[in-house]
C-alpha cells in the first residue's frame, strides 16, 4: 500500500518515539519524509531510504528555526503535503514549584511549536491541498496530577487544531490531531520502569497496556490519507479506551 506515493510529509520530534514511527510509517508507505528534530535524527533516517529522506536539526519552539525547515523542505522537494506537529516534551512538579524556564519550555514545545509550524506550512499546503496532523494527547481532553504545563499546552493543541479546521477548511486544508494516552518512548522511558505506576495505569486502560508508537503512528497516517478525506476539526483518541470512563473505578 503506497498511499503517500510522491507526497512530502514534515514530521516533527522525529529522532525517536512516536516521530520515529510516523517516519517509517509514512516512508514505506511511499512518502518522501522530512525529519525535524532538536538533535538531528540522524538515527531514524538510516533505515529509511536516503533518496527520499530529508535531515533537519531545527528547534520548533524557534519560529525562525521551523520556518527555515519548511523553506528548505520546498526547496528540496519542492511541494509539502503533510505537516506533522509532533515535537514535545514534558515537565511535572506541583504548580508552585513550576519555574518560568520549566513553563516556557514546555509551552514553547508543545503550543507554540505547533502554531509556528502550521504557520510556516499552511501556505504551501493549500497548493497541494494537504493537510496537518498535531499530536495532541489525552492529556488535553483532561487534567493530570502535576502536569500543569503539559495539561496547559496539550489543551492548547486541541483547540488550536479546532481552530485551524475552521480556518483552513475552505482553503482545501483538512487539520486533525490524536490524543494518545500512556505511550512507549523515550519521554515515558522512566515512567515505564516503575512497575507499580504502570500497573496503576494499565488498571484504567481498558485494553490493559500501554500504547505503542507504531500504533499512534498508523492513526496519524489515516487522517493524513485520502481515507480520511471528510475529516476536519477531529481529535482521535489513541488512548485504549481511557475516554470511554467517566473516571469511577472498576467494580
Amino acid at each position: 500500500m503506497e498511499r503517500f506515493k510522491d507526497k512530502v510529509v514534515l514530521i516533527t520530534g522525529a529522532a525517536s518515539g512516536m516521530g520515529a514511527a510516523m517516519a517509517r510509517r509514512f516512508s514505506k508507505e511511499g512518502a518522501n519524509v522530512v525529519l525535524v528534530d532538536r538533535k538531528r535524527p540522524d538515527n531514524t533516517a538510516a533505515d529509511l531510504p536516503a533518496d527520499r529522506t530529508l535531515v533537519i536539526q531545527a528547534d520548533v519552539s524557534d519560529s525562525s528555526d521551523i520556518s527555515h525547515a519548511v523553506a528548505t523542505t520546498i526547496e528540496y522537494f519542492e511541494r509539502l503535503d503533510v505537516m506533522i506537529n509532533n515535537a514535545g516534551v514534558v515537565e511535572q512538579g506541583d504548580p508552585t514549584e513550576i519555574d518560568d524556564e520549566a513553563w516556557n519550555k514546555v509551552i514553547g514545545t508543545d503550543l507554540n511549536g505547533v502554531f509556528f509550524g502550521s504557520r510556516a506550512a499552511i501556505p504551501h499546503l493549500i497548493k497541494t491541498k494537504g493537510c496537518i496532523v498535531n499530536t495532541a494527547s489525552v492529556s488535553g481532553t483532561g487534567g493530570d496530577w502535576g502536569m500543569s504545563p503539559y495539561n496547559a499546552a496539550k489543551g492548547g493543541v486541541v483547540n488550536l487544531t479546532r481552530s485551524l479546521a475552521l480556518d483552513l477548511g475552505k482553503k482545501g486544508v483538512r487539520v486533525n490531531a490524536v490524543c494518545p494516552s500512556l505511550t512507549r518512548t523515550g519521554m515515558t522511558e522512566e515512567m515505564l520502569k516503575d512497575k507499580d505506576l504502570v500497573a496503576k495505569f494499565v488498571e484504567r486502560i481498558p485494553l490493559g497496556r500501554v500504547c505503542e508508537p507504531e500504533e499512534v503512528a498508523a492513526v496519524v497516517a489515516f487522517l493524513a490519507s485520502a481515507d480520511a478525506s471528510f475529516m476536519t476539526g477531529a481529535m482521535v483518541a489513541v488512548d485504549g479506551g481511557v475516554s470511554a470512563s467517566n473516571g469511577q473505578p472498576a467494580q
